[in-house]
Order: structure tokens, then C-alpha cells, then sequence
């Protein structure tokens, strides 16, 4: 993996998916989206998509309330559907196999220091991705 800093798409496997997105037609790439998302949670033994997953959640997270907007410098440049509330929920679970598996991306970085900021991005992202509490309606008291 060529990866030049720790930001989603700071790699050569993020652009090479940012450049799939933008060839892609635009009802198209939901999908794309969701297909790396599900078969990053699916997989079995070593996770070949994960950095796509990375990407592919940080534009889920764009488009959350608190969420930061993807680098256009990197990622795709062409501009992307408003994604259905259901791919939040994947893009943390995807983001939380990630994050867990010790054989994966975390193994790659030589640096410590990028690793830990690169765990610090991803832990900020799955807090943007994490759905908001359910409201309970209170009960209204009258005294």
C-alpha cells in the first residue's frame, strides 16, 4: 500500500476507489459504496478491501451532522448522492472491524505516531457515523 498520510483517501488504494467512483454512473455509486462497506463486515481472514471501506466511510460521514468534508484533492471529484440512513450503520461496523483486526491496516504503519493519529481519525469518524440516541418524549407534568 503507497500511503503518503493518515487521512482516508492518503493512499493509492483510497484513489484508486475515488477514481472507480467518479467513472462510475452516478446512480451507481451508492452501490459501490455499500458493496465494499458489506463485504468488509462479511469477510473472513485478512480484510483486502479495507482501505476502500476507510474511504468509502469517510463519505458516508461528509454527510453527517459534525462530520468533516473529504479531501477533493484525493478523493472522488465528482459529487456523490446523499446516501440512505442505512449506510451509516455499515460504514461502523465496517470501520469497527477495521479498528479491530490487529493482522490488518494497523499492521501497516512503521511509524507509531501515524498509527495512533491514524486511530484517532478513524475513532472520530465512527462517532460522526454512530446514529443519534432515539428521542424519548417526556411526559408533560402539570402542577
Amino acid at each position: 500500500m503507497g500511503t503518503w498520510d493518515t487521512g482516508p483517501f492518503d493512499n493509492d488504494t483510497a484513489g484508486d476507489f475515488a477514481n472507480a467512483l467518479d467513472e462510475a454512473e452516478p446512480e451507481a455509486r451508492e452501490a459501490l459504496i455499500r458493496g465494499v462497506l458489506v463485504r468488509t463486515i462479511d469477510a473472513t481472514g485478512y480484510l483486502t478491501e479495507a482501505e476502500e471501506a476507510v474511504a468509502a466511510a469517510a463519505l458516508i460521514g461528509a454527510q453527517c451532522p459534525g462530520g468533516e468534508p473529504v479531501d477533493m484533492s484525493y478523493g472522488p471529484e465528482k459529487p456523490m448522492p446523499v446516501f440512505p440512513p442505512d449506510l451509516r450503520v455499515l460504514a461502523d461496523e465496517a470501520l469497527a472491524r477495521i479498528v479491530d483486526d490487529e493482522d490488518g491496516p494497523a499492521s501497516n504503519w512503521v511509524d507509531p505516531e501515524d498509527w495512533k493519529q491514524w486511530r484517532v481519525k478513524l475513532t472520530r469518524l465512527r462517532a460522526v457515523l454512530a446514529p443519534p440516541p432515539p428521542s424519548i418524549a417526556l411526559f408533560d407534568v402539570q402542577l
